[in-house]
């Protein structure tokens, strides 16, 4: 008798067992797929074209740019795929010499925020559980993050060419630079700073 319970027992146990993988399995079919279907999404912002000459020898920005248009329309496998790779080459830019224009801390703190995105990504290929649309929105951050890296660059260049193109050649225009006072020149300081402010808020 206990041995004929204890068989009853064993039988519904590898029903059960049998029933709950049944339930679990079509999800798991369903997420697989899934993660093959290409997605698109919206491009970075881009450097404006009159700049295009001015950071055209900057060999690590321009090969994360063209290495980000693999995430123009990417399957969620495809980019984490991708992902240390990614994570490798803003590494490079974030640390290697850059032009001198973009030595200054606001760019920096820009490409910090790109860095931070990308390993994000990085890390999800270590997740088992991670979802489509978790990795979705890591994309949508990383492409952010680097539009605000080319919008930064844009604001750098226009506000250079904007000192160049008002600097005046005193000598050329027959002034006597020892005869100009301070207040002149501080005047001239003031008004070419709050033209530059009211540049940088239009872009």
């Amino acid at each position: 008798m206990l041995l004929k319970n204890f068989v009853y027992i064993l039988v519904l146990f590898v029903l059960f067992s049998c029933t709950t993988t049944q339930k679990e399995t079509p999800s798991v079919q369903k997420e697989k797929p899934l993660m093959s279907v290409p997605k698109k999404y919206a491009s970075p912002k881009e450097i404006r074209p009159i700049y295009k000459k001015d950071i055209e020898n900057w060999s690590q920005l321009n090969a994360l740019n063209d290495f980000l248009k693999r995430f123009k329309n990417v399957s969620t496998k495809e980019a984490l795929s991708n992902a240390e790779e990614l994570e490798g080459l803003v590494a490079t830019l974030k640390k290697e010499e850059k032009p001198v224009l973009f030595t200054i801390a606001p760019f920096q703190a820009r490409l910090n925020i790109l860095h931070n995105e990308a390993l994000r990504l990085s890390d999800m290929r270590n997740i088992p559980s991670i979802t489509v649309t978790e990795v979705a929105e890591q994309i949508k951050k990383i492409i952010q993050s680097f539009s605000a890296v080319h919008s930064k660059i844009n604001t750098i260049l226009s506000k250079n060419r904007f000192e160049e193109a008002i600097e005046v050649n005193d000598v050329a225009i027959g002034l006597d630079t020892n005869k100009v006072n301070f207040v002149s020149n501080y005047s001239k300081k003031n008004n070419l700073q709050r033209k530059l402010e009211e540049k940088t808020k239009d872009l």
